[in-house]
């Protein structure tokens, strides 16, 4: 029980990767608090697996992430790790992303605004609100959740490409902000392809067992949670590189 007592937020963790997170933290004893923007029955369902809770919340809302972070800590007093996984994928801009890549100029503003709004400014919101909380007790572990170098720089997929681009700057800047303070925030990635709800309907059922099982973000999230990651700050790690290491077994 790596993580007894501990209380966890982890965003859009109705499914996919943040499910897999949120089921490895409550796992190793953590209260997991699992949200999404619109999904209620989805965070419910989890939560009810789990012995967590659940908080309807849109992350690119500063009053709803206040709402959220206010809700935690009156029912559990605290907040020890926060998860920063919801993400809008390509296919609000382009639904067949995968198989017909189209040019920048052709993406929706509304939908790019979007996808920028939750990508980046929702990880902005969700990480300035809990600070404080972390830094008053001067402990913390903040886990951001990214993607291949490579996708980001994948023909046709902007803006969900950039969106993660900018994630990473964010996670080495404030990682070097907050050196001293106890909390640590570092980066964690699937490693590939992972076979979530961003993977279009249209991709062909033969190459989905190529994709990587979310479950694979488990295990690399609970040491990122853990005091035994206390000295590791502003890393990255990818899940599927992490498991082959003797010494993270």
């Amino acid at each position: 029980m790596k993580l007894k007592d501990r209380v966890a937020i982890v965003t859009g963790g109705g499914r996919g990767i943040g499910r897999a997170i949120a089921e490895a933290l409550a796992a190793e004893g953590a209260r997991v608090v699992v949200t999404a923007a619109r999904e209620q029955r989805e965070i419910e369902a989890v939560a009810a697996k789990i012995g967590g809770a659940a908080v309807l919340a849109d992350v690119s809302s500063k009053d709803a992430v206040q709402h959220l972070v206010d809700a935690v800590l009156s029912q559990f007093g605290r907040i020890d790790i926060l998860v920063n996984n919801a993400a809008r994928g390509m296919k609000f801009v382009n639904a067949s992303f995968m198989t017909d890549p189209r040019p920048f100029w052709e993406a929706d503003p509304d939908a790019w605004r979007m996808v920028i709004d939750t990508n980046v400014s929702g990880v902005f919101l969700m990480t300035r609100s809990v600070i404080p909380h972390m830094l008053a007790r001067r402990a913390g572990r903040i886990i951001n959740v990214s993607i291949n170098r490579e996708t980001m720089r994948r023909k046709g997929f902007t803006p969900y490409g950039p969106s993660k681009a900018a994630l990473e700057s964010m996670n080495e800047i404030w990682a070097q902000d907050l050196e001293g303070t106890g909390i640590t925030m570092n980066l964690l990635l699937p490693g590939g392809a992972t076979d979530t709800g961003m993977i279009p309907d249209s991709f062909p059922a033969a190459k989905r067992k190529e994709l990587i099982d979310p479950a694979v973000m488990g295990p690399p999230a609970v040491y990122l949670a853990s005091d035994e990651a206390g000295g590791v700050n502003g890393q990255r790690i990818v899940a599927i590189e992490w498991r082959k290491e003797p010494s993270h077994a």
